[in-house]
């Protein structure tokens, strides 16, 4: 990995591939070469080069002490556009990721050629703010769950039931979270970023052509609120994709690959 220095913190990045720059951006808690399991190898074939990073919070990125709010993810992730010199670029993100874009598109539209927005939300409802509510709760608690639990309830929020039904792929999938569980709390700052404001009003203003990509059976950004992003702003267009959760891009990579790429190319 490579390191630039921007917001007053270092961030670890990966630069790879030929062609037109993408920059793609995580959601919380996960690391940037989570998209070199399905998506970059997708871009890299059809012709893209990619930008991959680790937000704050993710080691090898710095992990300040305290909250993190959406502006010092923003103010991050426009810094390493402006020192690698991306813009105006296509952006991926998912996710808290995808709010990261809706942000840079409204406030520094000269920064964004086009956005794919996955897994997203420009507003809440009852139930996800109960969701956001719980896990700072128990943030505040200090409790640390056993990481096998942790897996488990991880599964049941992110995964599809085509894929909590499948024992095979659900095995795998929960080492694969107990494994990847941050249990050392570098990551805890992320779970203050906003992600329940309304913002649908200020995404009117947004002039970058965007795609918002749902899941059917997303727990975390469910398809109506996927929804709301694409009819806020101007020139976007929404794709569902079923038998996948908030993980889609994970769980169905063909089909999450083959809706950016193809937007991509238009733009």
């Amino acid at each position: 990995m490579s390191y630039l220095h921007t917001n007053g913190i270092r961030l670890a990045y990966q630069r790879s591939g030929q062609g037109d720059p993408v920059l793609l951006i995580m959601g919380t808690g996960a690391a940037g070469h989570v998209w070199s399991l399905h998506q970059t190898p997708a871009l890299h074939r059809a012709g893209y080069q990619t930008v991959t990073f680790n937000n704050r919070g993710i080691p090898p990125s710095d992990a300040p002490a305290g909250r993190y709010s959406l502006a010092d993810m923003v103010a991050d992730t426009r810094g390493l556009i402006e020192a690698l010199d991306l813009a105006p670029c296509r952006i991926v993100g998912t996710s808290m990721g995808a709010l990261v874009a809706q942000e840079l598109a409204i406030g520094w539209p000269g920064l964004v050629r086009c956005a794919v927005l996955i897994a997203t939300r420009a507003s809440s409802d009852a139930i996800r703010r109960a969701q956001v509510a719980a896990e700072r709760a128990l943030l505040e608690s200090g409790v640390r769950v056993p990481p096998a639990y942790d897996a488990f309830v991880t599964a049941l929020q992110m995964l599809s039931p085509a894929t909590l039904d499948d024992d095979a792929a659900v095995s795998s999938w929960l080492e694969i979270l107990e494994l990847a569980g941050h249990g050392d709390g570098a990551a805890d700052g992320q779970a203050w970023v906003d992600t329940l404001a309304d913002r649908r009003e200020v995404l009117r203003g947004v002039a970058a052509p965007c795609r918002v990509i749902a899941f059917t059976d997303d727990l975390v950004a469910p398809p109506h609120l996927c929804a709301g992003v694409a009819e806020a702003i101007p020139d976007c267009d929404f794709v569902e994709i079923s038998r996948c959760g908030h993980l889609g891009y994970l769980e169905r990579p063909h089909e999450v690959n083959t809706a950016i790429i193809e937007f991509l190319d238009k733009h």
